[in-house]
């Protein structure tokens, strides 16, 4: 394998890893915010031991997927210095925006909402976890703008050696990225969804303690994977229209890629709003269908994953459509041991965390509303 295969496969599988963090991140995020204000306007314990509960599952995933995008960071300066040279000032304006506006931002209300239970007013503190669920999508935005650059290059002028920006409505209002952001969007709530049904089917079939609790929460799971699963798919194939005619000419990986991610995206439409919402009543009560939702957590994420990567195999061998090559786009005089040891690094760091993540989750769903710290139970009183 040569120094650019190498390069191009280091950074497939790091940055599909912390995909996986930031679509539940920002399936999740809606989600707490939804059942802290049920809380705030019906003071029912049952919504506080929700928020409790979904807010450390979030929190647990937000705090590892920070350092994974750290690993994303790095990669841009040690393997790609020559997109950085040739589109730098376009690229990473909104790869700056998404670190000085959205992600600050996030980050700042949600250490007031994780900090302020005993200490904000109730409606300032629901107003902060709305704040990070906003700036949470506005930094999504922001990087889809970038991406959506290198898949269609628009609002800019090329100088030869480098590309200078001259339109920045321009890439706010992308071809690629208009339909490609609801896409990203409705692929995070039908993960979030998914992954409340999953874990509320777990406690379920265990005959937990917390049938209410867990059956709220498998309602709203399906209610919201629901809407996910129908904005994902409408907004996907409004994108095919936009699809530039080569980039899937002779891309078996990504027209494969492509394939599975289609296939299911149809399997949760037709389950998720057609069979799952009409019985939502009824599902928290049967459990012979507990272990199927179990099974269909992970859907959304091989979705996602394979969806991601058809798009960015799809641009291959362009690293910016029609500008800039992936070969023209590496750092100079890498070699592949180079590469080969960075990205064994970079996949070892991220696949323990991944592991991590997973364990840490697994461990809460498990124990249950009980064992968790979020909040101190005073909170509960105000």
């Amino acid at each position: 394998m040569d120094v650019v295969d190498l390069a191009r496969l280091q950074f497939a599988v790091t940055g599909n890893l912390h995909f996986l963090f930031v679509v539940l991140t920002l399936g999740l995020a809606p989600l707490v915010a939804i059942v802290n204000t049920r809380w705030a306007l019906t003071g029912n314990p049952l919504d506080a031991q929700m928020t409790r509960f979904w807010g450390q599952i979030y929190l647990i995933n937000y705090a590892v997927g920070i350092v994974t995008g750290l690993v994303m960071e790095f990669q841009f300066g040690l393997t790609w210095s020559g997109l950085t040279h040739y589109a730098g000032d376009v690229f990473g304006a909104p790869l700056a925006m998404e670190t000085l506006v959205a992600f600050f931002l996030e980050s700042t209300f949600l250490g007031l909402w994780i900090f302020g239970w005993q200490r904000l007013p109730k409606w300032l503190h629901v107003a902060c976890i709305w704040l990070v669920t906003a700036t949470a999508y506005a930094s999504a935005f922001y990087i889809m703008i970038g991406n959506s650059f290198l898949q269609n290059p628009v609002g800019v002028r090329d100088l030869g050696d480098r590309l200078e920006l001259t339109d920045f409505g321009a890439l706010m209002t992308n071809e690629a990225l208009i339909f490609a952001f609801p896409h990203i969007i409705g692929a995070a709530l039908t993960t979030g969804g998914m992954v409340m049904v999953g874990a509320s089917a777990y406690q379920l079939l265990r005959r937990t303690p917390d049938q209410a609790l867990f059956t709220r929460s498998m309602r709203l799971g399906v209610v919201v994977a629901a809407i996910g699963v129908l904005l994902t798919v409408g907004f996907g194939f409004a994108q095919f229209a936009g699809v530039h005619e080569g980039k899937f000419e002779g891309n078996a990986g990504a027209a494969l890629g492509l394939g599975f991610m289609i296939l299911i995206g149809e399997l949760l439409m037709l389950v998720v709003p057609f069979v799952m919402l009409p019985l939502v009543a009824f599902l928290p009560r049967w459990r012979w269908i507990h272990p199927i939702l179990m099974l269909m957590t992970p859907l959304p994420f091989l979705a996602v994953i394979l969806g991601w990567m058809a798009r960015e195999i799809g641009r291959q061998p362009w690293m910016i459509w029609g500008k800039l090559t992936v070969a023209d786009a590496m750092s100079p005089g890498l070699t592949p041991g180079m590469v080969g040891g960075s990205f064994a690094a970079f996949a070892g760091v991220l696949g323990l965390l991944a592991v991590v993540d997973y364990a840490l989750i697994a461990r809460v769903v498990r124990r249950g509303p009980a064992a968790v710290t979020l909040g101190a139970a005073p909170a509960l009183t105000r």
